[in-house]
């Protein structure tokens, strides 16, 4: 038993001597001089390259970036030319007199209701102002009640049936708008109001029921004055206005 412990002890020996020697040829050992590990960010550091078989590919060395030159120029053209300061236009400048209290009313309307536009609006006034003009002489009621408020629709109505009991009628031709201005706004809760006056050239006359004229020049061009206010809610999803109130001058 003494004999064949002692071969057993003297086999693992050589074993182990074995795989020491083994692992230091594939290993090596430490001489002190060995090349430090490559840092890619180091200031002089050369590029570094991956051999890919015959080719070598060269990684660009990477340091800090490039500042733009701001007083130079890149590639011969100036990234960052001189501009002119930049001035916001008078949004109400053909409306309303800039920094005027109905210009900033609009403001406010504009702040309540971010789709009004006051060109818009006023465009948009003056074909409503034919229309009304027209279909309250041609006693046209379906035409006119969207457009005007149940107050106002109830005194043109009026009228209407008044001239239809007496089987008058109006013969009217519209020439046109010469003027359209706005001279004054409001803006109380969520109501708008927009107040325009017109100035419009119009031939008119009125005939009885055996067509001779009662009222009026048939021929003959008038220049009319009026001035209506239309009213409309700014948070409502119907976008028209409606005519609430009408006046007169001259």
């Amino acid at each position: 038993m003494g004999e064949t412990s002692t071969l057993i002890n003297l086999i693992l020996l050589a074993v182990a001597v074995g795989v020491f020697l083994k692992l230091r040829s594939v290993l090596g050992r430490r001489t002190g001089h060995e090349r430090p590990p490559f840092d890619p960010y180091s200031a002089g550091e050369k590029p570094a390259s991956i051999n890919n078989g015959d080719k070598v590919i060269q990684l660009p060395k990477r340091g800090p970036a490039a500042k733009p030159d701001l007083e130079g120029d890149v590639g011969g053209v100036d990234p960052y030319p001189q501009r002119e300061p930049y001035v916001v236009k008078d949004r109400w400048a053909d409306v309303a007199p800039e920094g005027s209290a109905i210009a900033q009313t609009l403001t406010e309307i504009a702040l309540a209701d971010r789709h009004f536009d006051a060109d818009a609006f006023m465009s948009g006034a003056r074909a409503a102002y034919e229309m009304i003009v027209t279909a309250f002489a041609r006693g046209e009621r379906k035409t006119l009640q969207p457009l005007l408020d149940e107050h106002v629709f109830k005194s043109f109505e009026a009228v209407i049936a008044g001239r239809e009991a007496r089987g008058e009628t109006v013969d009217q031709s519209f020439i046109g708008i010469s003027k359209a201005e706005l001279v004054d706004a409001s803006l109380v809760a969520k109501r708008a109001r927009l107040t325009i006056r017109f100035v419009s050239e119009l031939t008119s006359c009125t005939k009885n029921q055996d067509g001779v004229v009662i009222e009026g020049d048939p021929v003959t061009i008038r220049k009319v004055t009026d001035v209506w206010t239309f009213e409309r809610d700014v948070k409502a999803s119907n976008p028209n206005w409606r005519l609430v109130a009408t006046g007169s001058e001259g």
